[in-house]
């Protein structure tokens, strides 16, 4: 199983999240671009501070929204997504190669995120920015989404996700932030949710009712209240029940998809 977070948030004088702690907890960091957060300084330490934990890097692609934090829904032309995504991944590749370490999957974030999941054309626009890159990145997408098998069939390697602190609606989707109860706070109650899912495969929604999520990578949204203590709660669970953590970057398949 691997955790990831969202880190390199920061911006300027603004501190967004504890990158240096969660990167003593995390196996994968999603390390923001420079469109919805983060300075080029700021996201050269995180990233310096992820190879020398041997921590593996994502480029975590974002809507051009500094102001919303990439949460606000956008409707782009394909030629502009395209090369919105491929400019994200060169800037960090080239920070990372800066910071001895490389770029080995991409997650995009917020609105982007939600909207490529079930979007055919914002998806496949997505798809294309990867294999113009480079066709070895791994895709990090929602769970049950049809992006993941429409990835697959051009040829990418794609890694489902859960989230730790957000709750579920009963088809299996995330509840709108804009909802009360849409993100989750108790670190030990998410510890011992995280853990359930684990080993049924299975989360409560937000009416109580079982919905089965298939994945292999956890997500610990950095910038939420509370966020060290809640990954640090979730991998000593893990690591007390005997599950193996590790990074899922360069796994060709999904053992749990």
């Amino acid at each position: 199983m691997d955790i990831n977070s969202d880190l390199g948030e920061s911006y300027g004088a603004w501190r967004m999240g504890d990158d240096a702690a969660m990167l003593g907890i995390v196996t994968s960091a999603n390390v923001a671009c420079g469109f919805h957060a983060g300075d080029p300084a700021g996201i050269l330490q995180t990233l310096r501070a992820a190879a020398e934990r041997g921590v593996a890097v994502g480029a975590h692609v974002a809507y051009p929204d500094l102001v919303g934090f990439g949460r606000r829904a956008m409707d782009p032309t394909s030629s502009e997504l395209v090369a919105d995504v491929i400019y994200q991944i060169g800037a960090l590749q080239g920070l990372a190669a800066a910071a001895g370490t490389r770029v080995a999957y991409v997650k995009p974030h917020g609105a982007l995120y939600n909207t490529i999941a079930h979007d055919e054309r914002q998806g496949g626009d997505v798809i294309s920015a990867l294999l113009a890159v480079d066709p070895r990145l791994t895709l990090l997408a929602l769970a049950g989404s049809p992006l993941i098998e429409r990835a697959r069939a051009r040829g990418l390697a794609v890694v489902a996700e859960a989230f730790a602190d957000r709750a579920y609606n009963d088809d299996g989707t995330l509840v709108s932030r804009r909802l009360p109860g849409a993100v989750l706070h108790d670190a030990e109650q998410v510890a011992e949710r995280m853990l359930r899912w684990a080993r049924t495969g299975e989360l409560a929604s937000i009416t109580g009712r079982p919905v089965r999520v298939q994945a292999d990578s956890i997500c610990v949204h950095g910038d939420s209240p509370g966020a060290v203590e809640m990954a640090r709660r979730i991998r000593a669970r893990f690591d007390e029940a005997g599950v193996a953590l590790r990074a899922f970057a360069g796994q060709e398949t999904s053992s749990r998809l």
